[in-house]
């Protein structure tokens, strides 16, 4: 059954086209192609999808695990993402994963399944047409994962577990902290002298960004709370804050920078689960997320959520209402109780 343009784009799983190629729908809406003409891959070719039938399977009779759209195209998705990958492999290391990505994918994101691939397996552009799956082959779909129920109810770690295959408390929660990032060869952030601390502001959508009129009041209670010198991205007008965007030209950079941070002051983005990975102590503002969906396992962050809840489970937006929420709540909040008891 042909999809429509509407069906395509929300559709659970990945897309196949009349030539039998399985496409990622991302890669059709960024390239503005029509997205007519094309089938749910659903559960055909051997596929799995946890969207589709829930599933169980033991790993120790697999060799070869192959995943189509995973683990997203965001930057906090894929770390997530790849850290369930690495627990399965740390309790069963004889698999290989292949994994076929959006080939429109941000080159930023690129940029970390680049430094993640040694640990992985092989990282391969969509479109590609597969056949029948070959003996000791897991064939699984995670296309559209935004778009499953699971996403919005399930830690998103156990997300991912669970749509592979495993019972997600059949992983320690120790594996659920994106260690696998210390393993990665990062350089040396430029120009760098003595400590600071960190400020990532912006997220990938305006409703879980910090409103840009907060974000000198948030530099200056950095300042005031450990009197290092404030880092961050982007500007601000804050007289010990300096803006590392120039120096931090690639994901690698953008890492090593979070790396080699004191404390990180973030709202919910990748930055937070990259600081969970090196063990640095967070503060993390929530505004449309229950924090526990998304830092349940990190020790080291203390989480701020915010009192919205006409904002909850929203995962976009820029509207002007829900904006003027979001910095009334940031307005106020007390500074002098942002931070955990372990810094």
């Amino acid at each position: 059954m042909m999809l429509d343009e509407i069906s395509a784009i929300s559709n659970p799983g990945s897309l196949l086209s009349a030539n039998g190629e399985i496409v990622a729908s991302y890669d059709l809406e960024i390239s503005n192609r029509s997205m007519t003409g094309y089938r749910a891959l659903g559960l055909s070719n051997g596929f799995f999808n946890a969207a589709l039938a829930a599933f169980r399977f033991d790993y120790a009779y697999v060799s070869q695990v192959v995943v189509i759209n995973g683990m997203g195209v965001a930057l906090g998705d894929s770390i997530i993402g790849i850290t369930a990958l690495l627990a399965i492999k740390a309790n069963f290391p004889h698999i290989s994963f292949t994994i076929y990505r959006p080939r429109l994918t941000p080159i930023y994101v690129k940029q970390l399944y680049e430094l993640a691939a040694p640990l992985l397996g092989r990282i391969v552009d969509l479109p590609v047409k597969l056949g029948a799956p070959v003996q000791g082959e897991l064939r699984i779909d995670f296309g559209n994962h935004l778009f499953w129920p699971k996403f919005a109810e399930l830690p998103m770690i156990d997300f991912f577990i669970d749509a592979m295959g495993l019972a997600p408390q059949s992983i320690p929660a120790k594996r659920k902290r994106n260690h696998w990032l210390k393993d990665l060869s990062l350089p040396a952030p430029h120009a760098t002298s003595g400590e600071y601390v960190l400020l990532c502001p912006t997220a990938s959508t305006p409703v879980r960004s910090v409103p840009v009129s907060q974000r000198a009041r948030l530099a200056e209670a950095l300042w005031q709370r450990f009197g290092l010198p404030v880092a961050g991205f982007g500007a601000i007008d804050h007289a010990h804050y300096t803006d590392l965007t120039p120096r931090s030209p690639n994901t690698p950079d953008f890492i090593a920078w979070i790396r080699g941070a004191r404390y990180l002051l973030t709202p919910d983005t990748a930055a937070l689960h990259i600081a969970a990975g090196f063990d640095i102590p967070t503060t993390a503002f929530f505004t449309t997320i229950a924090p526990g969906l998304r830092v349940r396992d990190y020790p080291h962050c203390h989480c701020v959520d915010l009192p919205l809840p006409q904002l909850k489970g929203i995962h976009a937006s820029n509207q002007t209402s829900d904006l003027e929420l979001i910095e009334r709540a940031y307005i106020a909040l007390n500074t002098t109780a942002f931070f955990s008891e372990t810094t």
